[in-house]
């Protein structure tokens, strides 16, 4: 038995059968030692509804549940998980509400309604985890349902949600998510404690949402994150060609011999609210 007195997860997965499927881009993570210290790294959770998209066999789920969580909404479209999950729902009565369906297809916000604090927390399908980011990032309304998120992404993605001007890894992740919130990698998982191992390290992203960001518009801040990113070798007044660069340039004062990595999330802003 394990500390929750839920049997071990490799029991789990072997009594439902459950392979992990690539074309859902599933990775399961076995490990309750590492489940654990995501969840401490979303912080107290005891007031807090907790979502989580892609539970798989309910590992991540188990240990926020486990650490407090007062309800917990997975959302989960493989429906050979759901006996798994149902298992963990009878050992926390009314903690655990279990949507089949696709995330990207969910109001996420309806689940927020009338909680006192909610987070997102979760080991995102690595098929749709930057599209679910950049939706929660550039969502309408600010401040957003959430009080934080906890994400684990590819090591990979997730230097590229916590750089900055002049890194390598700048980008148009890094932009948005340095517009809207105050992104930083808590820690890194090894291939090997996955199942299957993927071919790359992961990494557990804390991001918390500014009261007060830059006003923009967050269509127009990708679009234009976007054109200028799309040639990153390229001086801006060429890169920013398709979507009127150089009345932009003028409008912003900005140097259209400059390149996009070296433009600060501010000089962003304005070239989107100059379009």
């Amino acid at each position: 038995m394990s500390l929750d007195g839920l049997p071990p997860l490799r029991e789990v997965i072997e009594r439902h059968e459950l392979r992990a499927r690539k074309a859902l881009g599933q990775n399961f993570l076995l490990d309750l030692n590492l489940t654990g210290k995501i969840a401490r790294t979303a912080g107290d959770l005891s007031q807090t509804t907790v979502i989580e998209v892609g539970p798989g066999p309910g590992g991540l789920t188990r240990a926020l549940l486990a650490h407090g969580a007062q309800r917990v909404v997975a959302i989960e479209r493989d429906e050979r998980c759901l006996p798994a999950l149902a298992e963990i729902s009878v050992h926390y009565p009314g903690r655990l509400e279990v949507i089949y369906g696709d995330a990207l297809k969910t109001d996420f916000a309806a689940f927020a309604a009338g909680a006192t604090d909610t987070k997102i927390v979760a080991n995102l399908p690595y098929n749709i985890g930057t599209e679910l980011l950049i939706r929660w990032l550039t969502a309408e309304t600010w401040p957003p349902f959430y009080s934080s998120m906890t994400l684990m992404f590819q090591k990979e993605v997730a230097q590229r949600i916590v750089a900055g001007p002049d890194d390598d890894a700048y980008g148009r992740l890094g932009v948005l998510a340095g517009w809207r919130t105050r992104a930083g990698i808590a820690f890194d998982l090894p291939p090997q404690a996955f199942t299957p191992p993927p071919k790359v390290t992961s990494s557990v992203v804390h991001i918390v949402p500014r009261a007060e960001p830059m006003p923009a518009d967050g269509k127009k801040l990708a679009r234009v994150t976007e054109a200028a990113f799309g040639q990153r070798r390229k001086m801006l007044r060429q890169s920013l060609k398709s979507i009127g660069g150089e009345t932009l340039l003028q409008k912003t004062g900005i140097d259209g011999t400059r390149r996009a990595e070296t433009l600060s999330v501010a000089e962003f802003v304005a070239l989107a609210n100059a379009l």
